[in-house]
């Protein structure tokens, strides 16, 4: 009888108060077009596109079709991207992580000839992305498009 009051008196003196806790609720996904910008190597340029970025497809899986076009080095590239992305959340930090990728088409015209030269290959995009819409990325790419294209943007939700 002693054991079980002391063991009572020890639960209620270690006790603390009930205190409501806030809930996260899951973001509602939402469609994104965007503009983007940067610059490539190999060729050397400056760029600028827009993009579509669909709702999530199957879980954090997003189809983000967009155009950009290239202008510098004596040439002009336009860049279709048929990109297939992911976003992972970075904690409560309002950022996700990036990254995916998928076939282009690269169509190059180069001052002072007639015709426009027409190649297909790949590329990986990694990168960051905010809640608000901002990102930067890094993107791969082979098969005549940009080796390399390093840009910033920002995506309008609706």
């Amino acid at each position: 009888m002693i054991r079980s009051g002391f063991a009572a008196a020890l639960f209620l003196l270690l006790a603390s108060a009930a205190h409501a806790q806030t809930v996260t609720l899951p973001r509602t996904p939402q469609s994104m077009v965007g503009f983007y910008g940067g610059a490539s190597i190999d060729p050397e340029q400056t760029y600028v596109g827009v993009f579509f970025q669909t709702r999530p497809i199957a879980n954090r899986f997003h189809f983000r079709p967009g155009i950009d076009g290239g202008f510098g080095n004596d040439l002009r590239v336009a860049t279709f991207n048929i990109d297939f992305i992911a976003r992972f959340p970075l904690g409560a930090s309002g950022w996700d992580l990036i990254q995916g990728g998928g076939p282009v088409i690269v169509l190059t015209k180069f001052d002072g000839f007639d015709g426009t030269e027409t190649s297909a290959g790949g590329s990986y995009v990694f990168g960051f992305a905010h809640r608000s819409g901002f990102f930067g990325e890094f993107r791969i790419g082979g098969g005549g498009s940009p080796n390399l294209k390093m840009g910033a943007g920002y995506g309008l939700k609706f």
